[in-house]
């Protein structure tokens, strides 16, 4: 069966809310069953179901409680195979024209479970839903990998920027001093000018208690000689000894006064500095601190740029891989985990924009079906269904709906469990439904 199966005819008798049904659904674009609320239209989706999806979607309360009969279904599909399902306990029957054998594994073949059910497909968790797409287009495993390669490279980036900002913080609040010295001050350097100065004015006060001295003893000596120059008759002879003993001293005198004696140097400035030195290295060592945090806060976020360089570049080759795949829908895609359609999430979207993503999901999980089910088309309005039919038509897909209306949108409208007429939007035959040719016995487990 090279193409997708689809919907020739059904007849629904006595399931659910329907009493009877005959339907041929278009065969590509949309077959809308119109009616009020509670008039059967979704009995009719649901013995669809459970003629093709199997027990799994076995309504509760199958039998029509005012029909005589027991419920039946009858649905042909496009590959010849015609589906029964009828009497008490409504057993399977699945007839081929050219006499194989098949069951609820053939039907399965072919049938999507999410055609049947298109709201499990709405209703899954969204991370879900953007997989299933990822896996049927063959790239979900290596999404995965880039997925897993972007959250490590995300959440170092998130760490590194906590880190980096934390650094930037801590450096712009270190103080900072602009008028001192870029390395602290050597006290070395200091304390030997300091010795030096002190031994020079040590020796320049020592030269001059010495010429005091001397002074001292010049003018002691010359008290002495006025003295002896009144004795000088009597003393003659000390005199002479006296004048050379002054000479002596004079000359000393001179020899002294000779030597050049510089002022004492100024060492105050110099204590300044040492008194300052502490104070100012401190502010160097502070402004020091703060140029090695602002590196260090550079450093880190020059990392997180490189971080995100990574992240990037890992989502730049899943978006070229996203590129190398058809989508089936155009404007479709993956971004974040998440189906993107037309730029808006899912949560985002319309319910008719979500209805017609996931008809195209959907339809590409499984090629070989190729029809859909679709409740509450009262979602849409006319605009958006007739784009949505012409949509449905164009993809061959087939797609049969409820809508709660009878407007001439609707393909037949549901009353009461019957149908109550055809509309002129579409104006479908009346089906002749063939009777079933006889059925090869067959259970579900075969």
């Amino acid at each position: 069966m090279s193409d997708a199966v689809k919907i020739t005819s059904l007849e629904l008798e006595n399931v659910k809310k329907v009493r009877m049904v005959r339907l041929e659904p278009t065969e590509n674009g949309l077959t809308v069953i119109g009616g009020g609320n509670r008039a059967g239209k979704t009995s009719v989706l649901d013995g669809i179901c459970y003629a093709l999806g199997g027990e799994k979607f076995r309504p509760t309360d199958l039998q029509n409680s005012e029909g005589l009969n027991p419920a039946r279904m009858e649905i042909r599909l496009s590959n010849g195979l015609v589906v029964v399902r009828e009497g008490k306990n409504a057993a399977l029957k699945v007839t081929d024209p050219d006499g194989r054998k098949g069951g609820q594994k053939l039907l399965d073949t072919f049938v999507g479970a999410f055609a049947l059910n298109l709201p499990a497909f709405m209703q899954a968790k969204t991370a879900d839903k953007a997989r299933a797409l990822l896996d049927v287009l063959g790239v979900g495993d290596r999404l995965a990998a880039l997925d897993q390669e972007e959250r490590k490279w995300y959440e170092e980036r998130t760490l590194s920027g906590r880190e980096a900002d934390k650094k930037k913080k801590y450096a712009e609040s270190l103080p900072e001093h602009p008028d001192v010295p870029e390395e602290p001050l050597n006290s070395a350097e200091l304390t030997r000018e300091m010795t030096e100065t002190l031994a020079f004015n040590a020796r320049q006060k020592a030269l001059r208690d010495n010429i005091k001295k001397l002074k001292d003893d010049y003018d002691t000596e010359e008290g002495r000689l006025r003295m002896m120059e009144q004795r000088l008759s009597e003393l003659q002879e000390q005199i002479d000894v006296q004048k050379k003993r002054v000479g002596d001293a004079y000359h000393e005198y001179n020899v002294a006064s000779s030597v050049t004696i510089s002022p004492d140097q100024d060492t105050a400035s110099i204590q300044k500095k040492l008194d300052e030195l502490e104070e100012i290295n401190v502010k160097v060592r502070q402004n020091l601190d703060k140029a090695a945090a602002l590196d260090e806060a550079k450093h880190a976020q020059e990392e997180v740029m490189a971080l995100t360089a990574k992240v990037e570049d890992v989502r730049s080759r899943r978006m070229a891989l996203l590129k190398s795949v058809k989508m089936p829908l155009a404007g479709l895609s993956v971004e974040d985990g998440e189906l993107v359609y037309g730029g808006r999430k899912w949560d985002c979207m319309s319910t008719a924009e979500q209805m017609k993503v996931s008809a195209a999901v959907c339809r590409a999980m499984k090629p070989e079906c190729g029809f859909v089910l679709v409740d509450r088309l009262e979602s849409f309005d006319l605009k958006e269904l007739r784009e949505f039919a012409g949509w449905a038509e164009a993809e061959g897909l087939q797609v049969i709906g409820t809508r709660v209306s009878d407007g001439g949108e609707c393909t037949i409208v549901i009353e009461d469990g019957t149908v109550k007429g055809a509309s002129e939007w579409d104006e479908p035959p009346a089906p002749e439904i063939v009777k079933t040719p006889p059925a090869v016995d067959d259970d579900e487990d075969f």
